[in-house]
């Protein structure tokens, strides 16, 4: 009896486990836009401390994101539980933010590309200045990316709850906590690795090696590549996750695309509702954009 009750509790345990491992999966994945900003976003805000302080920023970053998560994942809980119908509303307001975000971007990157390159530019003297702070500067990223982290931390907490509203709230705390978790050593550990990248490069480019030495240059070369790669595709999943969202969160409109994508058949079946939903994350970005950034220049002009 012992033995087959020890049997049954271990089956139990692997229905949960796999459970969670399903529902974890589906969540990662509709946070996919969130996830690829939150590493482009983390790896350029060590970009300017000095390379012996580079794993030490991304540590102490990594150390705020999960006190950030610590406090996400209870409220997160506390919101299925006694006011659940907030759930859908919030995972709306974490969509229509993520196309927002995204938007904004590219209007940085194209209408205001020279004030970015002045800061940039600022930001080299100042750290070419023997009188500059140095771990005061370095205090300040580390306080910078915790509080980046947390605007992108609570984004993918509300999807994720959004995929398991309904399961019961031990499940939904394994899940969340399971994902806060996840997503916090995959994406410091992914930081960690990509600002010693050149590091690397340049440590195999001075082997005797051939080889190592080609592989080295070739890291090297690779590089900055990677960064803005990164950048590209994170603002790219932003509109399509969070058109997605949108989508989702208007019935007549998500029936009215499925429908049209089941006339037309074949690859364009599949290949239609994500071009919807990018093209939907970029309209709604764009109208944000258009409204919101006025409302934040009289905002700034009052308070100045």
């Amino acid at each position: 009896m012992a033995g087959s009750s020890l049997l049954v509790l271990l089956d139990d345990i692997a229905t949960v486990l796999d459970d969670v491992a399903l529902m974890t999966k589906t969540a990662t994945k509709k946070t996919a836009g969130v996830l690829g900003d939150d590493l482009a976003l983390n790896a350029q805000q060590v970009t300017g401390v000095k390379p012996a302080r580079e794993l030490p920023v991304v540590w102490a970053v990594a150390k705020g994101s999960m006190v950030n998560k610590a406090i996400l994942v209870p409220a997160a809980l506390a919101i299925s539980f006694f006011v659940p119908w907030l759930v859908t509303p919030l995972l709306m307001l974490g969509g229509a933010f993520l196309c927002f975000e995204g938007f904004e971007k590219l209007v940085h990157k194209f209408l205001h590309r020279q004030a970015h390159e002045a800061h940039q530019h600022e930001l080299h003297e100042a750290l070419k200045n023997p009188d500059t702070d140095m771990k005061a500067l370095e205090q300040e990223k580390i306080k910078g990316a915790i509080r980046t982290d947390f605007i992108l931390s609570a984004e993918i907490i509300a999807i994720t709850l959004g995929t398991i509203t309904g399961q019961s709230i031990g499940m939904q705390f394994l899940v969340l906590s399971v994902v806060a978790v996840m997503i916090t050593v995959g994406v410091y550990g992914l930081v960690a690795g990509i600002v010693k990248l050149d590091d690397g490069g340049l440590y195999l480019s001075q082997k005797d090696s051939a080889l190592a030495q080609k592989v080295g240059r070739g890291v090297l070369w690779l590089a900055p590549y990677l960064m803005k790669t990164l950048s590209i595709l994170g603002t790219l999943a932003m509109f399509l996750v969070g058109g997605g969202i949108l989508t989702h969160g208007v019935p007549p409109l998500y029936e009215a695309i499925a429908h049209l994508a089941e006339g037309m058949g074949g690859v364009s079946a599949a290949v239609l509702p994500t071009l919807a939903d990018g093209l939907i994350g970029v309209l709604a970005g764009a109208v944000l954009v258009a409204v919101i950034t006025p409302l934040q220049k009289l905002w700034a002009a009052r308070a100045a």
